[in-house]
């Protein structure tokens, strides 16, 4: 039996050909021909079933036999915003696996201090389109543009808001004990943490000061724990 070929393609209902990154993995690699069956996803909530219609150079054309609506794996909408490392290969390591695990939002934040103020957010995109496919999830996660701590913070969430940090003075909760099974938007700074003021800034707008545990992680580490903390807590809620 052969192993079922997924590929990205936004509006898949609407076009007829696979897009050109897509294109070429198809023929090239997989060498994929006409009459050849592939499944799409949309990255909205929907995989297909197709056929090749037609391969010639970086062009690859196809059919939608069947349409396949999915059930999300949980309820709410899961936001993870975090200052990129200095080394931006964690924070690829990061999207790549938080995007397995099930995750709706990617923000980037710039800190007082943050190492690093700038970032390409089409490398991490790529990355998770990528993981997207390999776990085969029916929704992508929005990748968003690096954005300062400030203006992240007041702008509206829906939902439960959280900023994690270490500041013994500043009172805290565990993540666990306090997060719900509605959405959430969960802050993680830098490699030196947010500023004691960010922190304050950010509860004055509504978001809840928790912790982690009691050890330290790093920035990368303490994303991803984020996001298996919100799933492990929505599985709890809505089995």
């Amino acid at each position: 039996m052969k192993e079922e070929r997924f590929f990205y393609v936004p509006n898949a209902i609407e076009a007829s050909e696979l897009p050109q990154d897509e294109a070429v993995h198809a023929i090239r690699v997989l060498r994929l021909k006409e009459g050849d069956t592939i499944y799409l996803m949309d990255g909205e909530g929907t995989f297909y079933e197709a056929v090749v219609t037609m391969t010639t150079g970086k062009r690859c054309s196809y059919e939608i036999r069947q349409t396949m609506p999915q059930e999300r794996s949980w309820q709410g909408h899961l936001h993870i915003a975090m200052a990129p490392t200095k080394m931006m290969e964690r924070t690829e390591w990061m999207a790549e696996k938080a995007t397995e695990i099930g995750v709706d939002e990617f923000s980037f934040l710039e800190c007082q201090f943050s190492e690093r103020r700038q970032m390409r957010s089409d490398r991490i995109e790529k990355i998770v389109v990528s993981a997207t496919k390999q776990s085969r999830k029916a929704w992508k996660p929005q990748v968003n543009e690096m954005q300062s701590f400030r203006s992240f913070i007041e702008q509206p969430r829906e939902g439960q808001k959280f900023i994690c940090h270490c500041y013994n003075e500043i009172p805290r909760k565990d993540l666990f004990e306090v997060l719900g099974g509605e959405s959430a938007t969960v802050l993680i700074g830098p490699e030196g943490d947010f500023s004691i003021e960010e922190v304050k800034m950010a509860m004055e707008h509504g978001y809840q000061s928790v912790s982690l545990g009691t050890q330290r992680l790093r920035t990368e580490t303490a994303a991803l724990s984020s996001v298996m903390i919100m799933q492990l807590t929505h599985r709890l809620f809505y089995s």
